[in-house]
């Protein structure tokens, strides 16, 4: 009867390989500019802020825009904290 553990140990070989061929790609930084990158936080003018807060004010209670915007904070935060 033949033994099966020359197949398992080639088996366990290509595995490692593999293994430590693919792990590889991930020492990769993500400071050099792809998607791990922070997005800008773009600022705007104590004009436009008031401005916009007006508009807030005129919107009726419930709206998906004043929703969206509590999102949208909550985003600049991260951002921010990213860089």
């Amino acid at each position: 009867m033949m033994s099966i553990a020359g197949c398992w140990k080639r088996r366990l070989a290509v595995l490692a390989i593999a293994t430590s061929l693919l792990s590889g790609c991930a020492t990769v930084g993500s400071d050099g500019g792809g998607l791990g990158t922070c997005p800008p936080v773009v600022e705007y003018t104590g004009q436009i802020q008031a401005r916009a807060a007006d508009e807030l004010d005129l919107l009726p209670d419930g709206s998906a825009i004043v929703e969206m915007l509590a999102d949208y904070s909550v985003m600049r935060d991260q951002a921010r904290a990213c860089t």
